[in-house]
């Protein structure tokens, strides 16, 4: 049987013994190290820079920092105004008005009405191909009546209409021009970009101040940690070992923050492929992991599990709903059914990016799979070949998280029929009439309390129909350096905490 203490054990003292190994290798070594700018640490690259295209977290968090938005959200998943205040002039008619702040692109030119219709229509015209395009396919036209206002007129109402506009806005002209803003962006936002000389070296600065800001790719993370130690980079966010943390916190140079966190991780599956198409095969993966000693040994308690894509607290979530306890009798029993057992297991694959906590969880519930009759072979990729499979629906089984989330529409985006890639991320091509036909009613409710309810029912329909098994909602954590000041973390993840950071010394 699966034995998480002795798995747990065998972890520690293996990762242990590679830190150190890497501690000699590392320290034999000298890097020319900066001052001035602040180095922040990533697991992967950001995929693209152009905000009509990514879906990657680490784009997503870096493209808030170069781009800004008509709206924002509180810490409450309610709408604000960040470029624009708006009014709702019917059902089917938005009006938006722009505001003064970061009314200047980086290029020089004045953010305009005009600049807003550009970004959307980009986003809505199919040759663009933007996965975003499913999101927003309820506006009809834009106008733009003078150069501080823009009118979207919809085909349908929308009451969380205004939470959509989230898009960062990008300029009229280079988008004719058909400027290559995935590796040379150009926005309004706080930061602008300095160069991207090279894979793993993005530099940023900080409009306010000129503040350097540089984005340091480092696949691994023990050796991001000792980078860290040696002062080649001053913090980096999630991917942390657990098992590293007690003796982290003890050093004198580093900080540990920590922050309840809602990024949903979970596994999706190809409901085209004759194996993972099945719901009993789901039903007996999701009641074969045991997600609690996974938090338990493997997060040392960093996580919690998640029942749904939206946490419990989200004004559309659902706190009482009920997920699949950890059950391997009921799991054995399901594959007796269709013909598997230990002595003949039911084979699947497992794709997953070759980061070493990704591949070290992947190999947890591979172990745990097996006790029931699974025999799931891991494949481990780059980040872009991994990445690149799951958009294009070239897999049977993957994890990965949804970060960022506030909007209730990510049901549409993730799960309607008509979201497939390219127009959305249903990646895992779920058909389902009567989802579909509950996000359309929700998406059409005008009264909160009856619209909070559908959503409801749309997260228990998933549940029973599993097109994801959820697994758990991962805490933020954040190691930096100490005399790295003014950073906090945000609940969704991002690295808006860069726009306040300073280095002791350098004010």
């Amino acid at each position: 049987m699966w034995n998480p203490s002795l798995f747990s054990n065998v972890i520690r003292k293996s990762r242990v013994w590679y830190f150190w190994l890497l501690v000699f290798a590392l320290f034999g070594c000298s890097e020319q190290t900066s001052k001035d700018q602040i180095r922040f640490g990533l697991t992967t690259d950001p995929v693209t820079l152009d905000p009509r295209y990514a879906t990657d977290a680490v784009s997503d968090r870096i493209n808030r920092l170069i781009y800004t938005r008509l709206v924002d959200f509180d810490e409450n998943f309610r709408p604000i105004p960040m470029l624009a205040r708006w009014e709702r002039i019917s059902d089917r008619h938005y009006r938006f008005v722009l505001g003064s702040q970061y009314r200047e692109f980086h290029d020089g030119t004045h953010l305009t009405s005009n600049d807003v219709r550009a970004t959307y229509e980009a986003v809505l015209d199919p040759a663009t191909a933007s996965p975003h395009r499913g999101s927003l396919d309820m506006i009809n036209w834009i106008t733009t009546p003078d150069p501080e206002t823009i009118d979207f007129h919809l085909n349908r109402a929308d009451p969380l209409f205004p939470g959509r506009l989230t898009m960062g806005i990008m300029p009229a002209h280079l988008l004719e021009l058909g400027h290559p803003f995935g590796h040379h962006p150009v926005g309004s936002g706080p930061l602008k970009l300095l160069g991207w000389p090279q894979s793993g070296n993005l530099k940023l600065q900080r409009v306010k101040d000129h503040q350097h800001v540089e984005f340091r790719t480092v696949n691994d993370p023990t050796v991001r940690i000792l980078k860290l130690i040696r002062g080649e980079i001053d913090l980096f966010q999630g991917d942390i070992p657990q098992e590293m943390l007690d003796w982290l916190e003890k050093q004198p140079e580093v900080v540990v923050l920590r922050g309840k966190g809602n990024v949903f991780s979970y596994l999706g599956f190809n409901l085209q492929d004759p194996v993972t198409g099945q719901l009993e095969v789901r039903q007996a993966i999701a009641y074969a992991i045991d997600r609690d000693a996974i938090i338990r040994y493997i997060f040392k308690g960093s996580a919690r599990k998640a029942n749904a894509i939206l946490p419990p607290e989200h004004w559309a979530g659902d706190p009482e709903l009920t997920g699949y306890r950890y059950n391997p009798a009921t799991a054995e029993k399901l594959l007796l059914r269709l013909g598997y057992d230990r002595a003949h297991p039911l084979k699947i694959t497992f794709k997953t990016s070759n980061n070493p906590f990704r591949i070290r969880l992947a190999t947890v519930i591979q172990s745990q799979l097996k006790q029931v009759g699974i025999d799931m072979e891991i494949q481990g990729y780059d980040w872009g070949t991994f990445y690149g499979d799951i958009k294009a629906g070239h897999f049977q089984m993957y994890s990965l998280s949804w970060v960022g989330l506030k909007l209730p529409d990510i049901f549409r985006y993730v799960f309607h029929s008509a979201s497939v890639p390219p127009t959305g991320a249903n990646r895992g091509r779920y058909t389902d009439p009567v989802t579909d036909r509950l996000i359309e009613m929700a998406e059409a409710e005008l009264q909160p309390g009856r619209q909070a309810a559908l959503y409801k029912k749309i997260q228990q329909r998933l549940l029973g129909q599993l097109p994801y098994v959820p697994l758990w909602y991962e805490d933020n954590l954040l190691l930096k350096r100490k005399e790295l000041q003014g950073y906090t973390l945000a609940s969704d993840g991002n690295y808006d905490g860069l726009l306040t950071t300073k280095k002791k010394g350098n004010d």
